[in-house]
């Protein structure tokens, strides 16, 4: 079935990088200088010349592309697309062909999918917000929850970040904020409005990524269930979690909040860093993550905002303990 072929994105590797289908592969028609080149032409000479200079480019290389498509997809059956399903979908269709391949180009191209993206996240979803302060191990609990069956978006994940000062650490580079809303919006395609969504109570701001504005104001008035653990357990999670960086990343990750902290908090966070106290390094930026948090709650709906008491920073024992927690939530009282 072509519904199911290799889908090939031959727009330049900049334009892939910047934003790309999740699962698309990139064939270039133009390499990103050369796309340069063919612009600046067409915006000071015109169409025709573009074109002429886009075939002296292209013809040296469609051997190439051919043996490339043929490593991608050696049934020789795909689907093209370009920006707005022109020239160079059209072309590279048209090239592929010749070489026996069947062939779709996506009516539209990349801009049709991209409006289809944002009108996706507007939609309004059943969606439920699992909160708690720094340390609670909520990624690990939406994990678990995703075990039992329950359906999860895991923000962190897609970001590549997990949303304080050291949520860089151990992650792979973060993504577009395109990207970011294209990986998003794939893992929604998989689940309908009406089933219940958990996602985790963020910042706006994950990293260098922003999550899209509609989403956003839902995840705002959404149900919220908030995790409330020993500050104990929360400690023992950011020592296990973080504790494998070295001092050096751990310090840099301080003074990124260190006007927030202060100068006699940073000062002792740094002096216990390097007595590998990292218990009262916890326990020191938490004080800035712990206001910080109550702010975000202070401005959200009190009656949207539940809270479940939990002795130990069990995930599964949790995810347990939440699913129970709604499901007498469900029940009628008599």
């Amino acid at each position: 079935m072509i519904e199911n072929s290799p889908l090939l994105d031959v727009r330049s590797p900049a334009e892939f990088e910047q934003g790309h289908i999740p699962g698309a592969l990139n064939l270039p028609l133009f390499e990103n200088d050369e796309r340069t080149r063919v612009g600046t032409l067409y915006k000071k000479e015109g169409h025709d010349a573009a074109v002429l200079e886009g075939l002296r480019i292209v013809g040296p290389k469609m051997a190439a592309l051919v043996e490339k498509a043929l490593l991608i997809a050696p049934a020789r059956t795909v689907r093209v697309h370009c920006w707005r399903g022109g020239m160079r979908s059209g072309s590279v269709g048209w090239l592929l062909r010749q070489a026996g391949f069947s062939v779709d180009v996506l009516p539209g191209g990349y801009k049709t999918y991209r409006q289809q993206v944002l009108q996706d996240l507007a939609v309004k979803r059943n969606y439920h917000i699992l909160g708690g302060p720094t340390g609670s191990g909520k990624t690990y609990v939406l994990h678990a929850l995703h075990a039992l069956g329950e359906r999860v978006i895991d923000l962190e994940g897609l970001a590549h970040h997990k949303g304080s000062a050291f949520g860089a650490l151990g992650e792979k580079a973060q993504p577009s904020i395109e990207q970011f809303e294209n990986n998003l919006h794939a893992n929604l395609q998989t689940m309908n409005g009406s089933e219940r969504i958990w996602l985790e109570d963020e910042s706006r701001k994950i990293g260098a990524v922003f999550i899209q504005d509609h989403l956003w104001k839902q995840m705002l008035t959404a149900p919220l269930l908030r995790i409330e653990l020993p500050l104990n357990e929360r400690l023992d999670f950011l020592v296990r979690e973080y504790g494998q960086f070295g001092k050096e990343a751990l310090a840099a990750s301080v003074m990124k909040i260190g006007k927030r902290l202060g100068g006699q908090h940073v000062k002792a966070c740094l002096e216990a860093l390097e007595a590998d106290d990292l218990y009262s390094v916890a326990q020191i930026t938490l004080l800035y993550y712990d206001k910080s948090y109550q702010f975000t709650q202070d401005h959200r709906d009190p009656s949207m905002i539940s809270t479940l008491e939990c002795a130990r920073l069990d995930a599964t024992e949790i995810a347990q303990n939440i699913l129970h927690w709604m499901k007498q939530q469900q029940t009628p009282t008599s």
